[in-house]
This record gives structure tokens, C-alpha cells and sequence, in this order.
């Protein structure tokens, strides 16, 4: 199927091969009959594209402190290519779509194949949607129509805000697309409604719709409009859909509104306010949403869970089918709107449009006769493979995302193996890595990947709740496997990938990348020669991450300790060199924060050797400070390793220092080692039992912290 992508790096749009996405559970396939180009959000990404690397810095003030952090801690050359990596990354344009349910997940209730469904899914002859975030167009509303549902709940959630009644007065500035759809909404409330805006074939058309008007361009003063619109009152509300860096909006809105009005923002502003503008009014002022309730929770958007409509009477969901039900009764009128269609192939041309002219429904037309091409699972890259060496070992991916592209991929490609396939969720990932790293296929078919004669090795590099059953069904296939950690998140995962390993005999390895990194490697040997019990004190500086994020998600990420505090163990288990026989936990929690996720923990470990260990995994700390570092004590004398850049010896016999130019954290070498095992026949090279005793051990970690 063909999607159109943007590179963030350059700017390019493109219009692209990709596999027809995964159908998950919750999800419905839908093929596309239009989409809308939404003008304001994509011309900025366009634009942002375009930008070089210093225009991007100052378009994003907020990441600044952030990247100086990492050269801080990092160095100067692995942030660089951290940034460079995440603008490469492709962008699935478009949030405005229509199109025929082609297949539906079997949690899906309310919707059958052939359901005509609006919904928020990207410029792609095929998307996969989440069950809450479609809905289904009445029969008497057309498909270029329909188009513009998305779009109009966005306004639609500004006017909920607003609280509008019968009879009151309201402004909408900016009248673009959303402004247009909001002067509307606002009338079908009963409100009288005063557009603003620059330019005059905007205005015609808010004119149309009923709406007074203020032509900026003419000089026009707003402020004098608005009284003589309030019958000398001030405005009840403003209405913000404008796009601009200046602060004059808000502050004329302050100025135009009565005492207790309301502002709401729906567009993009400057935010300077002033208090005096506010506090002798007593305004209100709201900044919406996107299209209401539900936007960016993943329990709401990306696993299904609705609200109570007796609690939440507007979602996302239910704003669609309001603008729907508009449509359908004629109380929106979207077609005057429509100033461009292009077919999509024409996405090129569409683009331009958007930078030399000042369009507002820009809608792509898809073709209908393609049905054998568009659920195509698996598309050829169209790049000849890498030379490859007659014993290389052939690789297939799975997960495509930036630790895949950045490190795992060039590791094992420069380790002698070839990459046969790369898959990923919805495809777009999974094309962009076998193009840019010469791989034969891309695909969204995991299990026919995994099932190829011609792939010896399954790489796993998903989110952390597919592992365990992706590295069961790559051991039950024969083969070898190399999974980032995690390797389960249960107890009972674990002793299904047992039994699937012992049946297999297959080699099985977890990225525990630090025992290998250089420093690492010294250590260990180093008090290998010292044998009485060492003590191990380990701070991770881990840094927040929000209770929202998928990696604190129990049943999707595992949490912290399991999906990233395993790291250290398995760093202190290889140091010691012997078993661990004890675990000990202890958690900081924020006995006032119901959203306390237990990431900041104190763990003792204690050896089968007489040997204990310390990690303070820490998420309350700095980003300005380096991440890792360990000290380990033993004889009388120290080894002090830090952030994998600089490891010193204090009264150590015969070592002083071994400092590295830039952080190597083990990874190309975990790679190199797994790759030579599998070339030569040999073991993998971190024997199970231990990959097991680590993971139980972090399971016992987990049960003790939130017991």
C-alpha cells in the first residue's frame, strides 16, 4: 500500500511502499477513501523539516537544556548522533481520515467490515485504529464530508470549554480551517459570532456561514468591532484558532471580553499575559485539548478502555459522532471549505501547495482498484543486500524502532551477520530501516518472519509485553534469539520461555550489553584476581519518567526495575562472578502522590562468594548528572567506574586508570560476541541459567516493593 511520510531531517514528503499494518484486538483496518490535509499542523511540520539543525534548536527551546545535558554526561559525538537519529526517523503525516472497514480486532463490538468509519489515522491506503478512536458516518454524509470530522471535533472541544449559551456573543480569531468550523459550531449553539482574520476569502466565508467580520488587513480595529458587536458590553468569550508567535491575540481578547468572560485556546499563541488583562476582569482562560477527553491516555486511545458517559459525557469518540450528527442535520456546512483535491499520488504537489499558497480543506482522493496490493504484509526495499560473507549468519528483525536503527542493526551487520527482514507494528519503521540499511524486505507479518527457513537468528527489540511471547514462538521455530531486555515480565513467562528453551536447545540471549563493556571486562578481571568478598556500590541516576509512560505500565512496560534496573544486576552478577543469594529492597515512596511508581529504589543483592551489592536506582535526581556510576570495594582498595568513560583505581595493585574517549557501554561487543557464538557453534555467551537468575531475582526485587 502507498502512505505519505515526511522526513524530519530535510523536509522531504514522500510518498511511500509500506506493509499494510498489523489488526490488533482493539484495532479496525480500514481502507481509505480521502483524508484531509490539516494545513496549520502539517505546514509546521513541513517547515520544521526544512529548517537546519540550528533553526530546529530554536524552534524547540524547551529540548536545548536537555541535549546540553547529554554532552554534559555523554559527550559531545553520542549526542549528536542521538539527535540525528531521532530526525531521521519517519513521520506518518495526517490525523483527518475516511474510509471503509475492511477487517475488525475481535474486542471490537459496534462496528462491522464495510462500515463506513472517520477516524484519526494517517495519509496510508490502509490504516489500523484504535476501536475509541473512529466512529461511523451516517448514510447521508458524504465521504468528502466526513473528511472534515477530525478537524471540527477539534473546535468542537474549544466551544465545549467555552460553556457558550443562547444568545451570547463570541469571537473566533484566526479563521482558518478550524476557526471556519468553530464560527459555525458557535451559531449552531445559538451564539452571535464575530470572525477575525487577515485574509479576505476567509472572511467571505465566515461572512457566509452568518458571522460579522473584522479584515485586519484593512486596518481594521478589533477592539472597536468587539464593543460595537457586545452592544457595548464586552464579549462573553474568545475564541483562539489562530497560529502565531505574537501575544496580541490574547491580549486583545482580555480586552474585547466582558467582566468574567472566557478565553479559550485552541490554536497557537504567544502566551505572555498580563495580569492586569485578566485579574480586573476576573477571565477565564483554558487551553483545549485536541479533540477532547481521552487525547494521549493510552488506556483511552491505545488499549480501548472508555469512560463512563455518566462521568465523561464528551470523549473523543462522542465529539466525532456529534460533528457527525451536524453534518448529517446540515447545521455544518463543510463543502465551501474544500479549496484543493489531489490524488495521492499527487502528495508532492499537495505539499507545495501548503507553502506557496494559503489553502484551508486540502483533500486526497485514493484510488479503489488496487484490493490485491493493499493488504500486502511484506514489501521489497528495492536496495540490493550488503555483501555478505558465505558464513554469515542470516537475522531477521523485529522492531524497528530508534535502539534497533541507532545501535543493534549496525552492530550485528558489522559483526558479519545479514539481515534478511525487519518488521515492525505498522510498517513505516520496518521500510525506513531496510532502505537505509540495505535489507532485502520489510514486513508487518511478524510470525511469517519468524518462520523463514532463510533467517537462522530472531532479533526481539519491541515493547517490553511482546517479548516473552515473541522469543517462545522464535525457540518453538528453531531459532536462535537475541532479545533487548526484558526477557519476561511474569513469572509465569518465564517458565514457559524455560520449557520452550530446554525442548529447543536453541541459543537464547538477553542485550545485557554492560558485562561486556570494555571497563566491565577489566573489572571482572581485575578482581578475579582478588579473592576475598567485594562490595559493590552502584547510583543510577535513572531520571523521571511519567507515571503515563509506557515503560511504568505493569502490563505493557513492567516497570522500571524490571525493564531497566535488570541492567545492574546483571552488572553486579558478572562482577562477582558468583550467585546471587539474597535480594533485599527498599522503595522511596511519596506517600502524598497516588501516582508514585516505585522507581526509586534501594537494592541490596548478597552472593553465594560472601560478596553483597548496593543499587541505588534513583528517579529523582538530576539530568545535568552522569547516569551510572559504581564503586567496588575489596582489599583494602577501590575501583571507581564512571558512566562507562572513566574507571580509576585507588591502592589497586598494578592499575591505575583506563579511560575511554567516548562512553562504550558494551553493546557492539554483546552483539559481536552473540554473532561469533552462533558462527562458530558455540554457547551463548551469558550461560541461561544466569540470564534466569537475573530475571528472578528482579522479579523478587518488584514483589518486595509492592507487597
Amino acid at each position: 500500500m502507498q502512505q505519505i511520510l515526511q522526513n524530519l531531517n530535510t523536509g522531504e514528503t514522500v510518498v511511500e511502499s509500506v506493509p499494510c499494518p498489523q489488526l490488533g484486538a482493539g484495532s479496525v483496518l480500514v481502507q481509505t477513501a480521502c483524508s484531509l490535509v490539516s494545513v496549520g499542523t502539517e505546514k509546521m511540520l513541513v517547515n520544521f523539516g526544512k529548517a537546519n539543525l540550528v533553526e530546529k534548536v530554536r524552534q524547540q527551546p524547551d529540548k536545548v537544556r536537555m541535549v546540553l545535558d547529554k554532552v554534559r554526561t555523554d559527550g559531545l559525538m553520542p549526542t549528536l548522533e542521538a539527535v540525528r537519529a531521532k530526525l531521521d526517523q519517519p513521520l506518518a503525516m495526517g490525523y483527518c481520515n475516511v474510509g471503509r472497514a475492511l477487517a475488525v480486532g475481535s474486542a471490537v463490538a459496534g462496528i462491522a467490515a464495510g462500515d463506513r468509519l472517520v477516524s484519526n489515522g494517517s495519509h496510508a491506503e490502509v490504516i489500523a485504529v484504535s476501536r475509541n478512536l473512529c466512529a461511523r458516518v451516517p448514510d447521508n454524509v458524504g465521504d468528502e464530508e466526513a473528511v472534515f470530522t477530525v478537524v471540527g471535533a477539534i473546535g468542537l472541544q474549544g466551544v465545549r470549554l467555552a460553556q457558550p449559551t443562547l444568545g451570547e456573543a463570541f469571537v473566533v480569531t484566526g479563521l482558518g480551517l478550524i476557526g471556519l468550523l468553530t464560527v459555525q459550531l458557535l451559531q449552531a449553539h445559538g451564539c452571535r459570532v464575530l470572525g477575525i482574520d487577515f485574509d479576505a476569502q476567509k472572511l467571505r466565508l465566515a461572512a457566509s456561514f452568518g458571522a460579522e467580520v473584522v479584515d485586519l488587513s484593512k486596518g481594521e480595529d478589533p477592539l472597536a468591532a468587539a464593543q460595537r458587536f457586545s452592544r457595548g458590553r464586552g464579549v462573553d468569550g474568545v475564541l483562539l484558532t489562530a497560529s502565531t508567535d505574537s501575544n496580541d491575540p490574547v491580549h486583545q481578547a482580555a480586552q474585547m471580553c466582558r467582566k468574567r468572560g472566557r478565553i479559550v485556546l485552541v490554536g497557537v499563541v504567544g502566551l505572555s499575559l498580563s495580569r492586569a488583562d485578566f485579574y480586573e476582569k476576573e477571565l477565564s482562560f483554558q487551553v483545549s485539548c485536541s479533540y477532547g477527553p481521552g487525547r494521549y491516555d493510552a488506556d483511552y486511545e491505545q488499549k480501548g478502555n472508555d469512560y463512563p458517559l455518566g462521568f465523561v459525557r464528551w470523549t473523543e469518540q462522542r465529539n466525532f459522532e456529534a460533528v457527525l450528527d451536524m453534518l448529517s442535520l446540515g447545521k455544518l456546512d463543510v463543502k465551501p471549505l474544500i479549496t484543493h483535491r489531489f490524488a495521492l499520488a499527487q502528495a508532492a504537489e499537495a505539499y507545495a501547495v501548503l507553502a506557496d499558497q494559503s489553502p484551508l480543506g486540502v483533500v486526497l482522493q485514493y484510488p479503489r482498484d488496487r484490493a490485491g496490493e493493499l493488504l500486502r504484509t511484506t514489501v521489497d526495499s528495492g536496495r540490493p543486500p550488503a555483501p555478505a560473507a558465505a558464513t554469515a549468519v542470516s537475522v531477521g528483525f523485529v522492531g524497528a524502532g530508534n535502539y534497533a536503527a541507532r545501535v543493534l542493526i549496525p552492530a550485528f551487520a558489522a559483526s558479519g551477520a545479514a539481515v534478511a527482514a525487519v518488521a515492525s507494528k505498522t510498517g513505516v519503521s520496518a521500510v525506513h530501516m531496510a532502505k537505509k540499511f540495505a535489507i532485502p524486505q520489510s514486513t508487518t507479518d511478524t510470525s511469517s518472519l519468524i518462520a523463514r527457513d532463510d533467517i537462522q537468528c530472531v532479533v526481539i527489540t519491541t515493547r517490553h509485553d511482546s517479548h516473552a511471547t515473541l522469543v517462545i514462538e522464535a525457540l518453538r521455530a528453531g531459532k536462535d534469539v537475541f532479545v533487548e531486555k526484558p526477557l519476561a515480565l511474569t513469572p509465569a513467562q518465564l517458565e514457559e520461555i524455560i520449557d520452550a528453551y530446554r525442548q529447543s536447545q536453541r541459543r537464547l540471549l538477553v542485550g545485557f550489553n554492560r558485562r561486556f563493556a570494555p571497563q566491565a571486562i577489566k573489572m571482572r578481571q581485575l578482581l578475579a584476581a582478588a579473592p576475598a568478598p567485594k562490595v559493590f556500590v552502584m547510583v543510577v541516576n535513572a531520571g523521571e519518567i511519567a507515571a503515563g509512560h509506557w515503560t511504568q505500565d505493569r502490563q505493557v512496560g513492567g516497570g522500571r526495575i524490571i525493564g531497566e534496573a535488570c541492567h545492574f544486576v546483571d552488572l553486579l552478577r558478572f562482577l562477582a562472578g558468583s550467585a546471587i543469594v539474597k535480594v533485599a529492597a527498599l522503595k522511596s515512596a511519596d506517600r502524598h502522590n497516588p501516582l508514585d511508581c516505585a522507581d526509586t529504589v534501594s537494592i541490596t543483592l548478597g552472593f553465594e562468594d560472601g560478596s553483597s551489592g548496593t543499587i541505588h536506582y534513583l528517579a529523582n535526581g538530576p539530568k545535568s548528572l552522569a547516569k551510572e556510576r559504581l564503586e567496588v570495594f575489596c582489599n583494602g582498595a577501590v575501583l571507581q567506574l564512571d558512566n562507562f568513560r572513566k574507571l580509576k583505581g585507588y591502592n589497586w595493585p598494578g592499575f591505575s586508570k583506563m579511560n575511554l574517549i567516548r562512553q562504550d557501554k558494551g553493546n557492539k561487543a554483546c552483539v559481536a560476541a552473540f554473532v561469533a557464538a552462533l558462527q562458530q557453534g558455540g554457547a551463548a555467551p551469558i550461560a541461561f541459567e544466569e540470564i534466569v537468575e537475573v530475571t528472578r531475582a528482579c522479579f523478587d526485587i518488584v514483589g518486595q516493593i509492592t507487597s
